[in-house]
């Protein structure tokens, strides 16, 4: 990987890892869902849509506006309201690496739904290691408002799964900036009126004020132009391992930043759900070559996607 392509990188790996941070000092100083999620989509749009708009292949959004519209109740409306909310009971480290199953659920919805690969042992293994990572971290919670939180994460997990679906098998030839501006546009207006409704009655704290713009502008609009980058620098399937950093980063800004703990079940569940999302999603090992056959020096493999923070 080039220098380029490491900075990059490092860059998703940070501005995909700490929306947990910027949330948790969001929800604490009672800030409402909808307006950290309008906030959120509406800095996001106004800076990746006039870039949209410049590139032009409206028609293309345009012919795909039913399953955009499907991606954007799973990607954004959905699950970043869930988070924003859940938050408001976990740590941000927690629901960091709760995020971190959205590989093991992408494996299984993919084996329901028609993906014909077949799971060897490696990838079984795999995802009953990742799932009892999650039942390290989330076992000792589950009792009063925490069982709700952990079970809300569990749907954002289910909805950053489900979006990588629809955008691979219905909305192949749209690019990705187009559904990225698009989808925050969207979102943008449909929590106008419940941010309106919930505004708050005096000016945030300046902490919070900076953990939103954070939100808007570093996590959604510099991190999509960011990971378009990496993605064009080095490929989809070396690209996307970031998403492996995130729950760590997660985990370390919440130590460092908002005092959590970092106790023995976070490591241990941290070490198995990484673990188990690597097997789980491990490519399926290659016949060896005939000698009548030899491989292609230079064949393609279809990458897999994955959904953003």
């Amino acid at each position: 990987m080039s220098r380029r392509g490491w900075v990059l990188f490092a860059l998703m790996g940070v501005l995909w890892g700490i929306p947990y941070l910027m949330i948790k000092v969001a929800v604490e100083d009672d800030v409402s869902v909808p307006m950290i999620v309008f906030t959120r989509t509406a800095l996001g749009a106004a800076v990746l849509l006039p870039l949209a708009l410049r590139a032009g292949q409206l028609d293309v959004v345009r012919r795909h506006w039913r399953p955009l519209l499907v991606f954007t109740a799973v990607e954004i409306l959905g699950p970043w309201a869930l988070l924003s909310d859940a938050e408001n009971r976990l740590t941000s480290s927690m629901t960091g690496l709760l995020i971190a199953a959205v590989p093991i659920v992408g494996v299984v919805l993919a084996r329901l739904t028609g993906d014909g690969e077949r799971l060897g042992p490696v990838r079984w293994a795999g995802l009953l290691v990742g799932l009892a990572g999650v039942g390290v971290l989330a076992g000792p919670h589950l009792g009063g408002g925490s069982t709700w939180a952990i079970g809300e994460v569990m749907l954002v997990a289910l909805g950053y799964s489900i979006a990588p679906m629809i955008a691979t098998r219905r909305m192949r030839d749209l690019p990705s900036l187009q559904m990225a501006a698009f989808s925050l546009a969207v979102a943008a207006l449909v929590y106008t009126g419940p941010a309106a409704a919930t505004w708050p009655d005096s000016m945030p704290s300046g902490r919070v004020l900076a953990a939103l713009i954070g939100l808007g502008l570093l996590c959604t609009a510099l991190a999509f132009i960011v990971f378009f980058e990496l993605i064009r620098e080095v490929g989809t399937s070396r690209g996307m391992v970031f998403t492996y950093v995130n729950p760590a980063v997660a985990v370390v800004a919440g130590v460092v930043f908002l005092g959590e703990p970092l106790s023995g079940t976070i490591i241990a569940s941290f070490a198995l759900i990484l673990g188990g999302s690597i097997l789980a999603t491990a490519a399926p090992r290659s016949p060896a070559p005939t000698k009548a056959e030899p491989p292609a020096r230079d064949a393609v493999v279809e990458p897999e996607e994955t959904s953003a923070c």
